[in-house]
């Protein structure tokens, strides 16, 4: 089957991540891929190192501008199926098929999300036949959108742990801690802000008793002088790093003895992918999305949200007993090869690609 598969944002993100990882897996079993995103983009880089056919769009394109673009690249490789993670390049990708030829497009659909389609939605489902990929089953299940021509598929969210376990770990002298410190990774990203106000004032109560944690905090608005100003304000500057958004994430996960995840949506659902990847026991605020990921007492540990005190008690407890918490990383990481395997993730996106580009070549 011949895929495109567009990103028009510039920022690496948990959608870039989906698309090359399903990228590089749709071309490892025979598809013809290419992949649509910004010029000099973290995602492009990704694409040309695996070698996979790239379209890059300018930094500054309109949404027509795109459309014309993407236009005469779907009509270059004869583009059947294209994949796209958002409203609006939806509405474009439809745009293009408008212009050009026609075929199917589908819209992964991030964890939980439910979808409220706009003008530019409902626009795009009458120029294009188009499909939804959920992330898990129960989102498919109870979603009860219509106007959808393409039967929906799942494809759930899912990591390859080999990459991780073959990552060298970071340097701890690298941010200035000992070896001994108990160092937490706390993923992070702008829609987290309030789980990570929660994890500065828990730290807030457990240093003076435990001067020994650090958390690294990084992701994407990690560097934001607000967060070291509500640091500097709880007086805990001494035991956050902020690192910013870093490239080699599993490294910093594969240094910390415990995961903390601060994000939401995709963004948090690979966080708990990654830390139980690199056998590191989990801490997240109670949610749907967390409680999909991780199991409570198995793999991690689950708060109540956003009750500092109680977070800063539960928390002292989990660390104190180390033993349990290698025992919670284990059990993470066999979690994620038995029910969250990238493999998987792949089988989900080929069978909507296949059934997707099945129906076009059927109505042409």
């Amino acid at each position: 089957m011949r895929v495109l598969i567009y990103v028009s944002s510039a920022t690496w993100s948990a959608a870039a991540r989906v698309a090359i990882t399903a990228a590089k897996g749709l071309a490892a079993r025979g598809h013809e891929v290419a992949v649509a995103c910004a010029e000099g983009s973290q995602l492009a880089a990704r694409t040309s190192d695996a070698r996979i056919d790239a379209v890059t769009m300018g930094k500054s394109a309109s949404a027509a501008g795109d459309a014309w673009d993407l236009r005469r690249a779907m009509e270059h490789r004869s583009i059947e199926v294209a994949i796209v993670t958002n409203e609006r390049d939806h509405l474009v990708v439809a745009s293009a098929r408008l212009l050009g030829n026609r075929g199917a497009i589908l819209r992964h659909v991030r964890p939980l999300e439910r979808i409220q389609l706009g003008r530019g939605g409902k626009i795009a489902l009458k120029l294009a036949a188009s499909g939804l990929i959920f992330s898990s089953e129960k989102d498919a299940t109870e979603s009860t959108l219509k106007g959808w021509a393409v039967p929906p598929c799942v494809a759930p969210l899912g990591v390859d742990p080999a990459p991780f376990d073959a990552t060298e770990p970071m340097s701890r002298g690298e941010v200035g801690l000992a070896n001994d410190a108990l160092l937490i990774a706390c993923s992070y990203e702008p829609s987290g802000r309030a789980r990570i106000a929660t994890v500065l004032r828990a730290l807030a109560l457990l240093t003076p008793r435990h001067p020994e944690l650090h958390a690294m905090v990084f992701g994407p608005g990690s560097l934001d002088e607000a967060l070291r100003m509500h640091a500097s304000a709880l007086a805990v500057n001494a035991s956050v790093t902020f690192l910013g958004e870093v490239e080699d994430a599993p490294a910093v996960m594969r240094a910390a003895n415990i995961g903390w995840v601060a994000a939401e949506g995709d963004a948090g659902a690979f966080a708990c992918l990654d830390a139980m990847a690199c056998r590191l026991p989990v801490i997240a605020e109670r949610s749907l999305l967390t409680q999909q990921y991780v199991a409570d007492g198995i793999t991690g540990l689950l708060l109540a949200q956003g009750d500092p005190p109680d977070t800063a008690s539960e928390v002292a407890e989990f660390i104190a007993d180390r033993a349990r918490c290698a025992a919670m990383g284990n059990a993470g990481r066999a979690r994620v090869q038995r029910e969250f395997s990238e493999s998987a993730m792949i089988d989900g996106f080929e069978r909507a690609v296949n059934a997707a580009g099945n129906r076009v070549r059927q109505a042409s």
